[in-house]
């Protein structure tokens, strides 16, 4: 058996890692072997064994119970912190998404569990012509979406949504992720988002809070 999700943010920095890092750490204590994937990073450095790569995807390495190589589960490593089609560009590299998929089905084939984490919002481009959600339309893993919890996060929520039904997508669930301790309104605006989303909710994670996930058997 295997079973994949693929997580998106609403936007930047809204806490995709954690809430990666935390599905990794939740389905291995369930008894799954599991290992995390990150498909593109940037704002990678070298390590003491002269590998180029991310604290995120350092993270996800430390948690999984699964072993593979780096270039499988990060196939597209870059130095700048910037968008990953400028940094592919700069380092005059085309990001593939066939060379992606080769890296998935590679971890598919040794573990029960391959939580991928996307790099921003689901319209990130990868290279000149195709963005994340081509990227997941091919690997065809169902997708959680993190909502970064402050102002403007029900329209970033909807119009992800939006885009995941148009394109025929399947989303699995939504987090919940307070990344503003002085939003106002919280709940409000949390009511308003189970209100309009159809998919289940499988965390509500409040500032600095721990990640307690519901989640179908």
């Amino acid at each position: 058996m295997s079973q994949s999700y693929f997580i998106i943010g609403t936007d930047t920095n809204v806490g995709k890692t954690y809430i990666a890092h935390a599905l990794v750490k939740k389905f291995v204590g369930l008894g799954f072997k599991t290992i995390g994937m990150k498909p593109v990073a940037s704002g990678c450095q070298y390590n003491e064994n002269q590998e180029l790569i991310n604290e995120d995807v350092a993270a996800l390495m430390h948690v999984s119970n699964v072993n593979s190589s780096l270039d499988a589960i990060n196939p597209y490593r870059f130095i700048p912190a910037i968008a990953p089609h400028i940094a592919a560009e700069q380092a005059a590299v085309n990001i593939s998404l066939e060379v992606i998929a080769e890296a998935y089905q590679k971890l598919s084939s040794v573990a029960q569990v391959v939580i991928v984490e996307g790099a921003g919002g689901l319209l990130v481009p990868l290279n000149g012509t195709q963005t994340l959600a081509d990227l997941v339309e091919l690997l065809n893993i169902p997708i959680i979406l993190v909502v970064g919890m402050r102002l403007g996060c029900i329209n970033h929520a909807l119009l992800t949504i939006e885009l995941i039904k148009a394109r025929g997508l399947n989303l699995a669930g939504w987090v919940a992720n307070e990344i503003d301790p002085n939003m106002d309104m919280f709940e409000d605006n949390l009511t308003s988002l189970h209100n309009r989303i159809s998919a289940p909710c499988l965390a509500v994670v409040r500032w600095q809070g721990q990640a307690n996930f519901t989640l179908a058997s």
